[in-house]
This record gives C-alpha cells, sequence and structure tokens, in this order.
C-alpha cells in the first residue's frame, strides 16, 4: 500500500511535526522491545482536549453528524467534526478526561493510541503504539489492569483487537478518500466561514474550511447525480449536509463552558 493511502504523511490534522493528530512517538510494536508492555484500561480522552477538530471517515457520519458539524479541512479536503470554536479547545472532553456523555465519540479517538503506519522498505503496513501516550505501562508497574501486547512472541489479543480496528478504519479511511474526490471532481466544494454569537454577547469567528455548496449539488445532471450514487458518495453528501444543524449544538456547548469557566 503506498504513502497516498496513509496517514503516515502530514495531512489534515497533523502536527508541525508531520505527525498525525495526537501522536507524537508512534513505534512499531514487537515482542523484544515491547513485550514488557501493555495497555491500562481505564478510559481517558485528555489527549483530545486541545483538539477543535478530529478527522471522521464516512462509515461513521450518520452518528456524529446528531452531535458535530462536519466540514473539509486542506488542500485534500478532508472531512473533520468540529468540536470546538476556538483553537486548542474541545468542548467534548471534561477535565476529568471523560467524553461528553451521551456524545458520539470519534473512531479516529478510540483507535488511539494505535496507528498502522508503513513498514519501510515492505511495501506494508504494520500496527504502531504511540510510546507517548500515558495508557502504554509497563505490565509490572502496578497501574491497575493492564492488558499486554504480547504473549510472549505472540500478539496479545488485546494487540490483535487493536490491529483489526485499525485495519478497519484504514478501510474507511481510503473509501473516504475516494469519495471526497469523486466530489470534488464535480466542482461541490466551496469555502465557508461561521460566524457564531455566544451567551453574553461573545463574537467567534470560524474560518478556514470547505463545504459542500448545496445549490450546486441541486442542480446536478441526472447523470452526476448518478455518479456520486454508484460510488457511494451520496451518503457522505446527506450526512454533511443535515450536520449544519449541529452548529447550534456547539454553540450551545460553548456557552456552557464559557458559565462553567465563569462560576
Amino acid at each position: 500500500m503506498t504513502n497516498a493511502n496513509t496517514e503516515a504523511k502530514p495531512a489534515a490534522g497533523a502536527d508541525a511535526s508531520g505527525l498525525p493528530l495526537f501522536y507524537a512517538r508512534p513505534e512499531a510494536l514487537n515482542p523484544v522491545r515491547h513485550g514488557s508492555l501493555g495497555l491500562t484500561s481505564r478510559n481517558d480522552f485528555s489527549f483530545a482536549r486541545l483538539a477543535h477538530a478530529i478527522p471522521v471517515v464516512a462509515s461513521e457520519m450518520p452518528a456524529a453528524m446528531r452531535s458535530y458539524p462536519i466540514v473539509f479541512i486542506g488542500a485534500n479536503k478532508a472531512p473533520v467534526i468540529i468540536t470546538g470554536l476556538r483553537q486548542n479547545e474541545n468542548l467534548f472532553v471534561e477535565a476529568s478526561g471523560k467524553w461528553l456523555e451521551p456524545h458520539y465519540i470519534p473512531a479516529y479517538v478510540r483507535r488511539y493510541p494505535f496507528i498502522l503506519a508503513d513498514d519501510v522498505g515492505s511495501g506494508r503496513l504494520t500496527l504502531c503504539v504511540d510510546r507517548a501516550s500515558e495508557r502504554v505501562t509497563d505490565i509490572a508497574s502496578g497501574a491497575g489492569k493492564v492488558a499486554p501486547f504480547f504473549n510472549g512472541a505472540q500478539a496479545s489479543e488485546a494487540s490483535k483487537q487493536a490491529l483489526a480496528f485499525c485495519n478497519q478504519f484504514q478501510i474507511d479511511f481510503n473509501a473516504t478518500r475516494a469519495m471526497v474526490e469523486k466530489i470534488d471532481a464535480h466542482g461541490l466544494f466551496a469555502p465557508r466561514q461561521s460566524t457564531v454569537t455566544l451567551e453574553g454577547g461573545e463574537v467567534l469567528n470560524v474560518t478556514d474550511f470547505q463545504v459542500i455548496d448545496e445549490p450546486a449539488f441541486n442542480q446536478l445532471s441526472d447523470e452526476a447525480f448518478l455518479d456520486l450514487r454508484t460510488s457511494g458518495a451520496l451518503g457522505l453528501v446527506y450526512c454533511h449536509l443535515a450536520s449544519s444543524n449541529s452548529w447550534t449544538s456547539l454553540v450551545y456547548q460553548a456557552s456552557l463552558r464559557r458559565l462553567g469557566n465563569a462560576a
């Protein structure tokens, strides 16, 4: 599999180091290097507290659109959910590290600290773990319940499940990219910005994103519409358009956060 179909290169959601969002020190899992390590069972999403936009794939958009606006960013027009109205603020991660219920937790977040990356020279993808994650710990550390990465030289059940999850995410990621390219080929993307007003009168501007132009979509020829339907991209289009209703929910969450900080 080539780099064009993986997240190993800089992309939307990558930081200045070129690594994907959240990842600081990904390492290919192997029993020699990681045989004494495992993953703590606690669900702490503190690592996502500063993420105001998070990648999303088409298969999860029906669930995500109920809580978050879905927009497109960067040269690749990568779909993301908007989780905050300010830089470095995720309105859906509480101070305790808990994800705010009952809102959908995106697969990109649930996958962490695992990720697939190119195995240099082999052309294959290999399972990696972010050693910088606080959930990665020594099995003998006494840090509560720890699922080992390996049983001897063999991958543990936890690692096998992580690999299956990451494989499915990669499949969905590639399918979503193909859909976005098909939508882009019909000239449906348009730049937008959003201005929102919080309770108390504070005005925030959300910029540098693109949306699918609904009037342009409605004016597609029958042939072009059929092309989108055949490609599977129509579901993505409709979920994105429906998600625009979630800007109201986002503003509400921002107002709650502001009131909480003022208390």
